[in-house]
């Protein structure tokens, strides 16, 4: 019996088919790096030596998407030998599609943490693939920008700075980086805080002072280092306490002085999170951290919820990566400029921004996120 010969495809046929094949996951790359940090740090309730980057890179088409975030490093391997796979030979363009499966797959392994992590750098890594996909910059597939610069406040003044040390870091961001804000580590002895904050109003003169406790009080002491902050002039107060007791939270905004904002929101990693953050009336002002509240996807949902509740919305550390989710978000206040991630990023990534008179802004002439890593700079860093 003789086959007949096969018919060409339509035209539009065989250009679809194309484009699926052009878009297709080849390849799935995971790598963790430890940096020292310039000295040791410490905050109200961790104190660490080093930082954890983890590295994702995903090929389609000819081009590459990057993405990363701050965690453990066997997030590497959970992206190796478990989520990668769920990504592997899949069209690109579905990336709502792809990042739902990729919460799916962790449903036995636990969302929050480790995994939320994991899937924050490759929910970015698909974004960032499909603007260079495009030859356009990620902002723009985003939806564009709602602002060309977006303000930043410098953050560091780690509970084991001396005066001195707290004193030079914060003036700088204030008087050579032209930051309008700078936030410093409290918590760790409450009884010394108002000195140093003290201390930090004399180098910084006019500026906005935030404070984080990183969840180191207890509601009472909390409310009573309130009163004290109030005195000099601090206008943020993040993490009073922790940010797992939301009832807590709400009692210390209720009775914090009105001229202080309450923040929270860099450990929620799903929509519910924040969801019920903003339910329970615990914050002022909702951050949330794109490397590990489900990437690009994650922090845009935050940002529709802020816009719901009329809530403003604070982008949290990794500044490079966060600066084009920024500029497409609405009720956006600022990005953290956090010392740790601002010496990272400038170190081990091509295209990292450098302040503009407190500002950072988009790179709108690169396509994608605008960053390129620096892998023979990294490689004395990598551990995996």
């Amino acid at each position: 019996m003789n086959t007949p010969p096969a018919q060409p495809r339509p035209p539009d046929a065989a250009r679809a088919a194309n484009a699926l094949d052009a878009a297709a996951i080849t390849a799935v790359r995971a790598d963790a790096y430890k940096i020292p940090t310039d000295s040791p740090e410490q905050d109200g309730t961790f104190e660490w030596k080093s930082t954890t980057l983890v590295l994702v890179e995903i090929d389609a088409g000819g081009r590459t998407g990057l993405g990363y975030t701050y965690t453990d490093a066997s997030a590497a391997n959970l992206i190796r030998d478990t989520l990668a796979q769920v990504l592997l030979h899949e069209d690109a363009t579905r990336i709502t599609a792809l990042s739902q499966r990729l919460w799916q797959r962790v449903r036995n392994i636990g969302r929050s943490g480790l995994c939320a992590t994991a899937i924050s750098a490759l929910d970015f890594a698909l974004w960032d693939l499909n603007a260079r996909r495009l030859d356009i910059p990620l902002a723009h597939l985003l939806g564009g920008t709602l602002r060309e610069r977006v303000p930043i406040y410098g953050s560091g003044g780690f509970t084991n700075y001396d005066d001195a040390k707290l004193r030079e870091q914060l003036g700088h961001w204030v008087h050579e980086d032209g930051c309008t804000a700078v936030k410093m580590k409290v918590g760790r002895q409450p009884g010394r805080d108002p000195e140093r904050v003290r201390a930090a109003r004399e180098a910084i003169g006019d500026a906005a002072l935030f404070v984080d406790a990183n969840g180191a009080l207890t509601v009472n002491g909390a409310l009573q280092s309130a009163e004290r902050f109030a005195a000099h002039g601090v206008v943020w107060f993040e993490e009073p306490v922790s940010s797992d007791d939301l009832a807590g939270m709400r009692r210390v905004r209720d009775g914090t002085p009105a001229t202080i904002d309450i923040a929270a929101g860099e450990y929620a990693y799903t929509p519910d999170d924040f969801r019920r953050m903003l339910e329970t009336g615990a914050v002022d002002v909702l951050q949330a951290d794109a490397t590990r509240c489900g990437g690009a996807t994650g922090f845009l949902r935050a940002a529709q919820l802020c816009d719901a509740w009329h809530i403003p919305l604070s982008a949290h550390c990794a500044p490079a990566l966060h600066r084009h989710l920024s500029a497409a978000a609405p009720r956006l206040r600022h990005i953290e400029w956090f010392h740790d991630h601002v010496r990272i990023e400038s170190m081990l990534f091509d295209g990292a921004p450098a302040p503009e008179r407190g500002t950072i802004r988009p790179d709108l002439s690169r396509p994608g996120c605008g960053l390129e890593f620096k892998r023979a700079d990294a490689q004395s860093f990598a551990l995996t």
